[in-house]
C-alpha cells in the first residue's frame, strides 16, 4: 500500500516468532497449531470472527496467558520461560492498546500518561515528564485535552489517549485489540491513520486484532486469517481475499453485510 514506507520493514529480523502454538480452555480448543511471525517495522492484521482466538493470541504474546504447547519468542525472549521480573522487563517494550482503552477514570489525561513514566522510568525530573507527556499527546492530536477527565472524552478520543499512554514508554511492539470496535466510520478512519502514523513515526512493529476489513486493509502490510484455530491464509489484503475458499469468501461477505 502506498502509505507505507516499505524500507522500514526488516525481513531479516522477526520481533515475534511463534511455532506450533496450542491453547485450549478445558474442552474448548482455541489455537490448534499456530505458526506466526512479525518482522521488524511491520504491521500484521489478524482477522477472524468473534471467538476465533484472536485476543487469546495477543495475550499469549504479551505473556498474559501461557501456551499449552509451542514456542513464543518476542524480542528474542522465550515468553513462557520468563520469570515475573523478566516478563515485566519485556512488557516495557510492548504497548498493549486494549479494546476498552483502559484509562484510569480518577486521573485526568495528563496524569494517565505521566503514571507509566513515573512507575517505570526512574529519576525523571518533573520537566522531563511534562515534556514527554506533551510531545506524546501532540503526536496523537490531543494536546488540548491534557486536563480533561476520561469521562469527558469521546470514544475516539479515549482510544487515542489509550494509545498515547502506551507510546510514552517508546515500545518496540504495539498490540492493538479491536482498535475500531464501537467507533463510527469517520472516527475509525482517524484511528486507522493514527496506527499507520505510529508505525512510521515510532518505527513500531504491530499486531492488529480486528474483524474490520477497512481497518485491516488500511493499517497492515500483511494479513493473517484465523479460522478454526489456525491461520488459513496469510499475505496482502488482495492475496488473502482473492480466494475461492468458501470460509474466506463468507468472512468477506459477512463483514460487509454487518
Amino acid at each position: 500500500m502506498d502509505q507505507f514506507n516499505e524500507h522500514i520493514i526488516d525481513k531479516s529480523e522477526s520481533v515475534i516468532s511463534i511455532k506450533g502454538l496450542f491453547k485450549s480452555f478445558e474442552e474448548l480448543h482455541v489455537l490448534t497449531g499456530i505458526d506466526f511471525n512479525v518482522f521488524k517495522g511491520e504491521n500484521v492484521a489478524v482477522l477472524g470472527k468473534s471467538g476465533t482466538g484472536k485476543s487469546v493470541l495477543i495475550k499469549i504474546i504479551a505473556g498474559l496467558l501461557k501456551p499449552d504447547r509451542g514456542k513464543v519468542i518476542v524480542l528474542g525472549k522465550h515468553v513462557d520461560k520468563l520469570d515475573p521480573k523478566e516478563l515485566d522487563a519485556l512488557r516495557l517494550h510492548i504497548g498493549f492498546s486494549f479494546q476498552s482503552s483502559a484509562l484510569y477514570d480518577s486521573m485526568n489525561v495528563y496524569q494517565n500518561l505521566a503514571f507509566p513514566l513515573t512507575m517505570n522510568v526512574k529519576n525523571l525530573s518533573k520537566n522531563e515528564i511534562d515534556k514527554a507527556v506533551k510531545a506524546t499527546l501532540d503526536d496523537v492530536g490531543l494536546l488540548d485535552k491534557m486536563k480533561q477527565m476520561p469521562a469527558d472524552l469521546s470514544g475516539g478520543q479515549r482510544k487515542r489517549i489509550g494509545i498515547a499512554r502506551t507510546l510514552i514508554l517508546k515500545p518496540q511492539i504495539m498490540l492493538y485489540d479491536e482498535p475500531t470496535s464501537g467507533l463510527d466510520p469517520v472516527t475509525s478512519a482517524e484511528i486507522n491513520e493514527l496506527i499507520v502514523k505510529v508505525q512510521q513515526q515510532y518505527n513500531t512493529s504491530s499486531v492488529i486484532i480486528t474483524h474490520d476489513l477497512t481497518c485491516a486493509k488500511t493499517t497492515s502490510n500483511r494479513l493473517a486469517m484465523l479460522l478454526d484455530g489456525k491461520f488459513l491464509k496469510t499475505g496482502t489484503f488482495d492475496e488473502v481475499f482473492d480466494s475461492d475458499n468458501e470460509q474466506i469468501k463468507s468472512f468477506f461477505n459477512y463483514n460487509f453485510i454487518q
